[in-house]
């Protein structure tokens, strides 16, 4: 069986992913933190859809003897993947000199080691044939260095960087596309942090079913890359001539006074 594996599945993006393929009815394989917020998900999927194809592990992203606990399972049940959504991340946000060794090791492998992991460990169990997609979510905080969320933006661009490298190597043999969104009103501080953002955080929000239809459609066009929202692509078109030493000035002004440490 070919599945569509996404991570951060009981997330607010996650979710929004699973909820518009399994309307397509396309087979899955969910992953999160979980096990019972999973096996809740898939017993709802199954209830509204009762001919779905579902399969789900429980993975800490973060710890590679889970990712290879998670992938020994789905060689016992025979899977191959015909898509990776890597949605998960940890967006902790405060400054450098505040982080434990803990927190910066689980931000720096959620975001960019499981995601490399699970893209190597996907494309060894996928067909690439030309139709195999490898979807990562990125954001747009990956373009510039951003002060007091300098460990998150980095990590951000490291994908970036990874997937428009891969997508070469790859070519002719599958599609791969990290897409850039701006804040999705996920979380309840998510929604706060944005609601503090004031008009221009209220017009660059996108609702994570429109973010996930849009990657979707970006990845299906093989896109290397994808800013997602209007206000979105306008910030990173008129920003572009500012210097980055004023950009920088700017981004830490705005987010000193931030701290997200939701993980």
């Amino acid at each position: 069986m070919n599945y569509t594996l996404i991570t951060g599945a009981c997330g607010g993006l996650g979710g929004a992913f699973v909820r518009l393929l399994a309307e397509r009815g396309e087979p899955l394989f969910l992953t999160g933190r979980e096990e019972m917020r999973l096996q809740t998900l898939a017993e709802n999927l199954h209830a509204e859809h009762p001919e779905l194809q579902i399969e789900y592990f429980p993975c800490d992203l973060a710890d590679g003897r889970s990712r290879s606990r998670f992938f020994a399972y789905a060689d016992r049940v025979n899977a191959r993947f015909s898509r990776l959504i890597y949605v998960a991340g940890a967006d902790v946000q405060k400054g450098f000199e505040k982080y434990t060794e803990e927190k910066l090791v689980m931000q720096t492998r959620v975001n960019f080691e499981g995601a490399v992991s699970f893209t190597r460990a996907v494309m060894a169990r996928s067909d690439l044939d030309g139709s195999t997609q490898f979807l990562a979510v990125g954001s747009v905080s990956g373009l510039y260095p951003m002060p007091y969320f300098a460990l998150y933006s980095a990590t951000k661009k490291a994908l970036w960087q990874f997937y428009a490298a891969l997508r070469v190597e790859l070519i002719g043999r599958a599609k791969v596309t990290c897409v850039l969104p701006g804040a999705i009103p996920t979380r309840d501080d998510v929604k706060e942090y944005i609601k503090k953002q004031g008009l221009w955080g209220k017009l660059a929000a996108l609702p994570p079913e429109k973010v996930a239809a849009k990657s979707l459609e970006a990845v299906q066009k093989n896109r290397r890359s994808v800013t997602v929202g209007f206000w979105n692509k306008m910030m990173r078109l008129f920003t572009a001539p500012i210097p980055l030493s004023l950009k920088m000035k700017f981004i830490a002004k705005k987010w000193k006074k931030t701290e997200k440490d939701a993980f």
